[in-house]
């Protein structure tokens, strides 16, 4: 570690996160947060707006094929949704950028890759090493 101008301490690798970087990141989490929630209201007024009465048996399997479709696609937004809520909270918190098992550093590249990572590159690695290994 060197020390910066500002005299925070700061790595080769430009890890450390600072506020200009914070706001950077909260600002692009609070973006994807609005878009998300809006597509989903959209969803649940268009679930709730759809006709499915048909006695046609191939529209009816088209129709239920969509919804599954559409309520799948859901669900993985609403995971990211509360991946981004956590994200925001840890920008709060102080914790944002921290790898949530060795407590290291997450990348500044890592995190504009991937804003709502919480594991650092090396243990992320790990962990899906070990997922091939399992079978999952």
């Amino acid at each position: 570690m060197i020390a910066s101008a500002n005299g925070k301490l700061a790595r080769k690798e430009d890890i450390m996160i600072d506020d200009m970087e914070l706001v950077y990141f909260k600002n692009i989490l609070t973006r994807q947060l609005q878009d998300l929630q809006r597509q989903a209201d959209g969803t649940v007024i268009n679930l709730l707006n759809q006709d499915a009465r048909t006695t046609e048996f191939l529209d009816m399997a088209a129709i239920e094929s969509e919804r599954a479709y559409t309520l799948r696609m859901r669900g993985r937004e609403s995971r990211l949704i509360r991946k981004i809520k956590q994200s925001l909270q840890d920008i709060e918190d102080g914790e944002y950028g921290i790898c949530q098992f060795c407590r290291g550093d997450i990348s500044i590249a890592r995190l504009r890759a991937r804003p709502v990572a919480r594991h650092c590159i090396k243990c992320k690695s790990k962990m899906e090493h070990l997922e091939r290994v399992a079978g999952f």
